[in-house]
């Protein structure tokens, strides 16, 4: 904590590909740059422990996974301050952020500040989806590429998306156990993702995409058109209970239930901050509004890869450069010449990263049905809220999720709705008859992670606050 310094030209939060390559950007063209980062390691999640990881064989996590090795280097190069194990629990519109590292908290600034949050697996809920057992694919990604662990006894994968089949070839190749893949892609969903066909034809996505699902079609089953699914057991998950279209209800023994079916954008920082956000209908999600260098409503904050929109690392990758170059211009490091110059090759890559982005969004969206609870399904992991008690709130009147929470206290847990928010919002607007526009999300304040009252108590307040984020 103290090599922090009191004030930055730019911070970037989070040391994803988005990030690093900011940061990289940034430091390079003269700007005194600090990276927060709440992992011990830079990465995030799609390059999580690069540096450090126990998997020694290249094959099990794939390539594109060790492509993270070429942003770690020119990051550590290029003269930017590196600061692992830091949760960044505020962030003002004036650029003072709040940052704790190893228990202690500390207030700084930044004259520009550069959001490369990432993403968050969307919210699952299904019967039984708080038993001990059920995870997500991200979660069991963690550990793999963390550890080099993966779950003991019969897994079984169910939902949709990419990375649910990237899930499924990774623990295959590291000797899990895969009882089935249960595919909860509605056959619906190819009507409105054809037209897009062409141009995911001719995408880097489509030989990637086709290997993957050979690969694990070739050794487990794969149950394809599933309408409904619940885990099942008394103290932890024991079995899946699923209906594929057609069928009748089927179980599957496991000892282990991941669960996805796409990811979205973590807003909970930007959206503190008060950055302006709208209703993603293709994304089903709430994304920030930023222009085409990621620069959001508000002046001096920016956001940069999949936080302001899902489009994958390599594309989070060019719009962190776009970022670290537009920061440059405008705190004079560069003019716009000079960035407009540096960022064509970016802008180029940009594009060819997100072709074919149309056709994933259309082809991989959830059903409502794995979307919105059953009545007594919790909603709300932390508060241990129903479906039926926010339909009930809202049959009395609440109008938005911000009522909701002094009805029922939704979104108000350890987790400030990153694991209920799109479903209570869903939830409202479907009971309302009202787009999620317009029933809209949490109003999230700081501290966005969790702190602890010494760590407050112990920052500088009145007179000495000021001079702390002052001084230099």
């Amino acid at each position: 904590m103290s090599a922090i310094r009191d004030r930055y030209d730019l911070a970037v939060i989070g040391a994803g590909p988005a990030g690093l390559a900011a940061a990289t950007t940034a430091a390079g063209l003269g700007l005194d740059t600090a990276l927060f980062d709440e992992q011990p390691a830079p990465g995030g999640q799609i390059y999580r422990a690069i540096t450090e990881t126990p998997l020694g064989e290249r094959s099990v996590l794939g390539e594109d996974y060790w492509h993270g090795t070429t942003l770690v280097e020119p990051f550590r190069q290029s003269g930017a301050q590196y600061v692992p194990g830091a949760t960044v629990w505020s962030v003002t519109r004036e650029g003072e952020i709040g940052v704790s590292v190893a228990g202690a908290a500390r207030l700084l600034r930044a004259r520009h500040v550069i959001l490369a949050t990432g993403a968050l697996e969307r919210p699952f809920p299904i019967p039984g989806w708080t038993l001990p057992g059920v995870m997500t694919c991200g979660a069991a990604q963690i550990l793999l590429k963390s550890s080099g662990l993966v779950a003991k006894g019969k897994v079984v994968l169910a939902g949709s998306g990419p990375l649910l089949w990237l899930i499924a070839a990774q623990y295959l190749r590291a000797g899990a156990e895969i009882a089935a893949l249960l595919d909860t892609t509605p056959a619906a969903n190819w009507t409105a993702a054809l037209p897009h066909l062409p141009c995911f034809l001719a995408s880097s996505y489509l030989a990637k995409g086709l290997t993957l699902i050979r690969e694990v079609r070739r050794r487990i089953p794969v149950i394809g058109r599933v309408m409904s699914l619940a885990a099942i057991g008394r103290e932890r998950v024991e079995g899946v209970a699923y209906r594929a279209f057609g069928d009748s209800e089927r179980r599957i023994p496991a000892d282990t239930l991941l669960l996805h079916q796409g990811v979205v954008p973590n807003i909970n920082l930007s959206s503190a901050i008060g950055c302006a956000h709208r209703w993603d209908a293709a994304q089903l999600c709430f994304r920030p509004e930023v222009d085409d260098w990621g620069m959001s409503s508000l002046d001096g904050i920016a956001i940069a890869g999949d936080g302001a929109g899902i489009s994958g690392a390599l594309a989070a990758e060019q719009r962190g450069h776009l970022a670290g170059l537009d920061a440059a211009r405008r705190l004079d490091k560069l003019d716009e010449e000079a960035r407009d110059r540096a960022a064509a090759p970016h802008a180029a890559a940009l594009a060819r990263a997100e072709r074919g982005r149309r056709f994933l969004d259309l082809l991989y969206r959830p059903a409502e049905g794995f979307r919105l609870p059953a009545p007594e399904t919790l909603a709300c992991r932390c508060e241990e809220v129903t479906a039926r008690q926010v339909l009930d709130a809202i049959a009395l009147g609440v109008q938005g999720p911000n009522q909701l929470k002094s009805f029922l206290r939704c979104g108000m847990g350890p987790c400030q709705g990153r694991l209920c928010g799109l479903t209570i919002t869903e939830l409202i607007a479907k009971a309302r008859g009202l787009s999620p526009d317009v029933v809209g999300y949490y109003r999230l304040r700081p501290p966005v992670k969790p702190i602890t009252l010494a760590e407050l108590a112990a920052l500088p307040h009145g007179e000495a606050a000021e001079k702390a984020v002052v001084r230099g």
